[in-house]
């Protein structure tokens, strides 16, 4: 199945730009987005989906290109990066439902971000792009959905950050969403969270290209974006599987290294891992998700002072919460306590915890051990 991007554009007016949690405006704002299957008269089949850090708004099929964004959507983009949940059939159906899912505010694949062109100055943003939160993405894409005519939607669905900004759309605007899948996230960042998020921000503040943001007229500070990539790799992969994917190649990093040498097939694969990603996305881009992520606190987000005051208003709707069993990025404690605050606020929830020696990327590469129940739950009256 072919697809294309599609573009949003509003906020070109005073009366229409994005308000931000700093109580600031933004505009205009274009959305690149997809979606899948058809919505049906009464708009009443739709399900969004909320992509990862370095995920795009291409969940399924084949996308060849997206206009705008030049070598970035790199071969690794092209095939859809949930194929095995979304499709004809599949775990969400899109013989059934009304797939949308947009790429981030503040992203670099088509939404306007970083790398956008100020309409004011003529070039990039760079640096003075807002920093964002993950509330501003969520708001940032209502006015889409009022464009495609949804008010409410079936469902909502993310994993990882996804999974956050579910959360977020489903606890701020309960009214809008009926069903609610959150895979391996929480409420709010952890320690471990924050102190290895501030590590990746460091990485690339002091690359010598970073020039605090304002690097696409020059070279880009790709070591430091290689180098924040390393450090979260080893939070998504499980070090079993990672020992799985290794090779025995060695090969010596001429432009990363000039004293130490490559020894081994681990340092090998982890320094492939941070090179791989630099190809394929933005640096400020990286460093604004990565900071939302630290300041998330659904919490604070929703201006609420407990978790009964926060889920008092979802007690209409009804959550199936994934861990997965060898997650080290977002902890399975932390999915069996949104279920515990939704139960003790009243709120219907069921708890599955996937059992999987993948680690975090589970949710991408094992659609078998999640389809049965999310679609269990799409489809019961």
């Amino acid at each position: 199945m072919e697809v294309r991007t599609q573009f949003f554009t509003y906020g070109a007016d005073e009366e229409s730009r994005l308000v931000l949690h700093d109580g600031t405006d933004f505009g205009p704002v274009t959305l690149a987005y997809e979606t899948y299957g058809e919505l049906n008269e009464a708009k009443d089949n739709a399900i969004l989906v909320f992509h990862a850090l370095t995920g795009s708004q291409h969940v399924a099929g084949f996308n060849p290109a997206v206009p705008g964004i030049g070598d970035r959507w790199t071969d690794e983009c092209q095939p859809g990066w949930w194929d095995g949940f979304v499709g004809s059939g599949k775990a969400i159906d899109t013989d059934r439902f009304f797939v949308v899912c947009a790429n981030f505010f503040g992203g670099c694949y088509g939404s306007t971000g970083p790398a956008s062109i100020n309409p004011e100055r003529g070039k990039p943003y760079g640096g003075d792009f807002p920093q964002i939160s993950f509330g501003d993405i969520v708001d940032s894409q209502l006015p889409l959905f009022d464009e495609l005519g949804i008010a409410r939607f079936h469902a909502v669905v993310g994993s990882s950050l996804g999974g956050l900004l579910t959360m977020n759309f489903a606890t701020r605007y309960p009214e809008k969403v009926g069903r609610i899948i959150p895979v391996a996230c929480g409420l709010h960042s952890t320690t471990l969270t924050r102190v290895h998020n501030l590590e990746q921000i460091l990485s690339i503040e002091n690359d010598p290209n970073f020039c605090n943001g304002h690097y696409y007229d020059g070279p880009a500070p790709l070591r430091g974006l290689a180098l924040a990539r390393m450090i979260s790799h080893k939070t998504f992969v499980s070090l079993h599987d990672m020992e799985a994917r290794m090779t025995d190649k060695c090969e010596q990093e001429q432009d990363e290294f000039s004293w130490y040498k490559i020894k081994t097939p681990l340092e090998s694969y982890i320094l492939h891992q941070g090179r791989k990603l630099v190809r394929r996305f933005d640096a400020n881009t990286y460093l604004n998700l990565i900071s939302g992520w630290s300041n998330f606190n659904l919490l604070l987000d929703s201006g609420c002072a407990t978790y009964d005051d926060l889920f008092e208003g979802c007690r209409d709707q009804e959550y199936l919460v994934f861990s997965i069993s060898s997650d080290v990025c977002f902890y399975p404690e932390e999915q069996e306590a949104i279920h515990l605050e939704l139960v003790k606020a009243g709120v219907k929830s069921e708890y599955i915890t996937v059992e999987s020696d993948k680690g975090h990327d589970s949710f991408l590469i094992e659609p078998e051990l999640y389809s049965a129940s999310i679609k269990h739950m799409l489809e019961k009256e």
